[in-house]
């Protein structure tokens, strides 16, 4: 067991602070993986999915991603699902995939523009959702990290009023009321 350090990244504190911003009622639990580095080993990550199976967590924001796939960090996704569980992931916008999000188990997330003023967006259906890539103050852009922070806050939010509720309801609710669908198109400005 190893005790909690501070957050010299700062990283963690802005995720809990947009998780909580979307459920001011949600109980954390940190299953801290990054100290002073932006690094850590899959071995490592999975054994912080595994802990947060053992404290029977019903929403697990992983606001990372790497770039190659890890038979344990996918054996642990695969648990949490198992269980139950909703398990959300980071997920860039742009260039290629990446692990925990691309399994399918797992709710990948990207930054869109077009839900900053509210509601999210269905990317591909069942399987990539999009939201507001902001800090919790509604004003700070971010990336997918941000993103899959306000689609965990959303999950919370959601399994509150439907405790018996699990990933596949919650995923259906995400398609039901989706603000947008498609890609988000930006359009080329011409320079003269």
């Amino acid at each position: 067991r190893v005790t909690a350090r501070g957050d010299a990244l700062g990283h963690g504190t802005a995720v809990a602070q947009i998780l909580l911003s979307q459920a001011p009622f949600a109980q954390l639990a940190s299953a801290q993986v990054f100290t002073d580095q932006r690094h850590a080993d899959a071995a490592c990550l999975a054994a912080a999915i595994h802990w947060c199976i053992e404290q029977q967590v019903r929403v697990i924001n992983l606001s990372w991603g790497l770039a190659l796939d890890h038979g344990a960090l996918r054996a642990a996704c695969r648990a949490a699902a198992a269980c139950g569980t909703i398990v959300v992931a980071a997920c860039p916008a742009r260039g290629g995939g990446v692990y925990p999000a691309a399994y399918p188990e797992v709710l990948a997330v990207s930054g869109d523009a077009r839900c900053a003023g509210g509601g999210w967006s269905v990317i591909e259906p069942h399987r990539l959702y999009g939201e507001a890539a902001l800090a919790a103050d509604g004003l700070t852009p971010g990336g997918g990290s941000y993103a899959a922070a306000r689609l965990s806050g959303r999950a919370a939010g959601f399994l509150a009023l439907r405790p018996g509720a699990g990933a596949g309801d919650f995923r259906q609710w995400l398609e039901a009321g989706a603000a947008f669908r498609g890609r988000e198109r930006r359009r080329a400005v011409e320079l003269a």
